[in-house]
């Protein structure tokens, strides 16, 4: 298999639930890259207020976009791609992801249905994010224009099989 450019920040976006971790590690070990979760960047007051079902709005957001931010700025430079799962729901969010960094950004948007995606969080355990909280995501959302867009009601293998092919040139 022919592997993308190594310089690569590869975001898997999407509301909550829709498999961004799942896709993620899954991409990252196809291509033996490194996968960072979004959510080990939140600050405990984030995933607090989240916990107790309270959305995050702009200014919760701020400092933990930045901090993903800097963090794949400092690995691009230091050790080469990567791939963060990170809901990254608005357009100034994503924009706010790339700036300044040293490498080819890439976005991948796992689009769902709101029953399907309701129903994933219904079944999942272990997570700060309830599923009372999904209608505020979809309400953030702005569906990028410029992303790989793949529908997540497809087996993980065939996502993540389209995800590789639209990156390898």
């Amino acid at each position: 298999m022919q592997r993308p450019d190594t310089a690569t920040v590869l975001y898997v976006m999407g509301v909550s639930g829709s498999g961004k971790s799942t896709i993620g590690r899954a991409v990252a070990e196809k291509l033996e890259w490194p996968f960072y979760d979004g959510d080990d960047f939140h600050p405990l007051e984030n995933i607090d207020k989240m916990a107790s079902g309270q959305p995050l709005n702009d200014e919760d957001r701020q400092g933990w976009l930045e901090a993903i931010r800097a963090f794949s700025v400092n690995h691009i430079e230091e050790r080469g791609a990567l791939i963060i799962a990170c809901s990254a729901l608005k357009e100034s969010y994503r924009h706010l992801l790339e700036k300044e960094v040293p490498a080819s950004v890439k976005w991948v948007f796992l689009s769902g249905s709101f029953e399907l995606i309701s129903k994933r969080m219904e079944v999942r355990k272990g997570h700060f994010m309830p599923p009372a909280l999904l209608r505020s995501q979809f309400d953030a959302l702005e569906i990028p224009s410029d992303a790989i867009q793949i529908d997540i009601s497809k087996p993980i293998e065939e996502v993540v099989s389209y995800v590789i092919s639209e990156l390898t040139p």
